[in-house]
């Protein structure tokens, strides 16, 4: 028998046509009613949830993030705020003391700036850690720095060769330095390092992933850049939920470029038969993840101008390569999700999507995407709008907290148009707003704070980062609800509060739009609900 649950007296944003509402009733996992309290009054409910006033948002969708690694992160050495090497060498000192003998220690999030000027370089870390492997990833996980214990784990010497669209740095002697860069990072050191791991860890930091994105009022997320061993933990969450999953996902397979058009396009097979596997509801694998480039900290990004350092680095791909793909993708009606932090490179993707439209023909479904978008070329913003390609931003990212060496290694007029949303939105572009986690913090509300006033959330003493280019709070909230549903082909069904919809929706303590994104920074979920059911409510209180 159905039950009926009327939320009522609250102020309800639905991200829908008509923005606002009072009341919200549920029945069988979705919503029956939303509307005026009078309405909801009349109708025979079974249960009355008193919201005094709170506020009701859907349930964020993070359209960007890698959940196994944000749930291995919350057990890492955590450098994002180190100021400088001896506060990372202190912190590393002090977490290996609390290790047992020999046990591998991983840190996360060290910034480029922490350093000085100067590399990463093992050296740095044998000084205070040399009897153990080390791993630090950097803050965009584009690079590596390791110590000589973790090169010699991975059996990386002097002469192993860089792998395709990666480097191993060596100094001037040839002596690999510990710097891992792009692919030797993303693929050489993930790989081996992922055979390290067992599945049972994997699952315990998938576990972790979606308590913390629960209570952090995340109800669905895109997994953004699946590999095997992500799988295996997925279907056996989704095997222990009975076919379902804490939180609703969809994700894109991780497709790395082989070298040959076979190996390439093999990856394009194993994703059309992932999503064959999996369609979801709860787990639905709905395209592919190309990394077109790398990222402006490290110099890796494809850029149109050299970088400041006078290097230029190429695209990971190059135009007939990343075609063939995305044209096998499209073709097998799968979205396509390219990360593009350089000009030259959102450029080069939207080429390949140029290119697939043409092969391919008109589809209204396409629905593919480009990831990041930092610095774009004056076409982009409006070839985006025309091709209806999904504009994926984090504004976690343009934290004026990290942007020093991001600006130092761009160094000219560039960094004025950082991060250009307002741009895609004029030009008609949908965005949809992620995190990225654990390349940033995972917290969506502090995420829409920086959405709505470009200021940091980690020093609110430092100027905003081009200020024009911040989004209406409503703006931000529909960006990380309707629209980042939209852009994983949940429109309708999640991100909006509206009748049929799904019962998806977090309660929070405090109101943005009366009284400012401020107060984001130090807000509260006070309740998760997802499919009509309550799955997290702040100290057991309702609401």
């Amino acid at each position: 028998m159905s039950t009926l649950i009327h939320y009522r007296g609250g102020a309800v944003f639905t991200s829908d046509t008509r923005p606002w509402a009072e009341s919200i009733v549920v029945e069988d996992g979705r919503i029956a009613y939303v509307g005026d309290t009078v309405t909801a009054d009349a109708l025979p409910v079974d249960e009355v949830v008193e919201l005094d006033g709170a506020v009701v948002l859907p349930g964020i969708v993070d359209a960007h993030t890698h959940l196994v690694s944000l749930g291995e992160s919350l057990t890492q050495v955590d450098l994002h705020d180190a100021a400088d090497v001896a506060e990372i060498q202190s912190r590393l000192a002090a977490a290996a003391a609390a290790l047992p003998d020999g046990a591998r220690l991983i840190g996360r999030s060290w910034l480029f700036s922490a350093l000085g000027g100067r590399a990463p370089h093992r050296d740095l870390i044998d000084a205070v850690v040399s009897d153990r492997p080390v791993y630090l990833h950097a803050n965009d996980v584009h690079s590596a720095w390791l110590n000589s214990a973790a090169l010699a784990e991975l059996g990386i010497d002097d002469d192993t060769p860089h792998p395709l669209g990666g480097r191993i740095e060596r100094d001037a002697e040839g002596v690999a330095t510990g710097w891992l860069l792009e692919n030797a990072a993303l693929g050489l050191m993930l790989d081996r390092l992922e055979a390290l791991v067992s599945d049972a860890e994997r699952e315990r930091a998938l576990r972790a992933a979606f308590d913390t994105y629960r209570e952090a009022g995340v109800t669905a997320a895109v997994e953004m850049a699946l590999r095997e061993a992500d799988l295996r933990a997925l279907a056996a969450a989704l095997a222990d939920g009975d076919g379902t999953l804490p939180i609703r996902m969809a994700a894109h397979w991780a497709v790395n470029r082989t070298g040959t058009t076979e190996g390439d396009l093999a990856a394009v097979a194993r994703a059309v038969e992932l999503a064959d596997e999996y369609p979801g509801p709860w787990l639905r694998v709905t395209g592919i993840k190309l990394f077109v480039d790398g990222v402006i900290d490290s110099c890796t990004a494809a850029m149109r101008a050299p970088f400041a350092n006078g290097s230029q680095p190429e695209a990971l791909w190059d135009l007939p390569s990343l075609s063939a793909v995305v044209t096998a993708a499209d073709a097998a009606g799968l979205q396509v999700a390219m990360h593009a932090i350089g000009d030259a490179a959102s450029a080069l993707a939207l080429d390949a999507l140029d290119a697939a439209v043409a092969a391919n023909g008109p589809r209204a479904d396409r629905r593919h995407r480009i990831e990041h978008l930092e610095t774009v070329d004056a076409a982009t913003p409006a070839r985006l709008a025309r091709l209806g390609v999904v504009a994926s931003v984090q504004p976690v990212h343009s934290d004026p907290a990290i942007q020093e060496n991001w600006r130092a290694m761009l160094g000219d007029d560039r960094v004025e148009r950082a991060y250009p949303w307002g741009e895609f939105a004029d030009a008609g572009a949908t965005l949809a707003l992620g995190t990225d986690a654990p390349t940033a913090p995972y917290d969506p509300l502090p995420n829409l704070y920086i959405a709505a006033t470009r200021r940091s959330a980690m020093d609110g003493d430092l100027p905003p980062n081009l200020a024009g280019n911040a989004m209406a709070i409503a703006d931000a909230v529909r960006r990380a609800t309707r629209d980042a549903a939209y852009a994983s082909r949940w429109d309708g069904e999640l991100g909006v509060l509206r009748q049929g919809a799904a019962a998806d929706f977090i309660v929070i303590d405090v109101d943005p739009f009366r009284d400012g994104a401020e107060v984001l920074l130090d807000a509260t979920v006070r309740l998760t609900v997802l499919g009509g059911e309550v799955v997290y409510s702040v100290d057991g209180v309702a609401v």
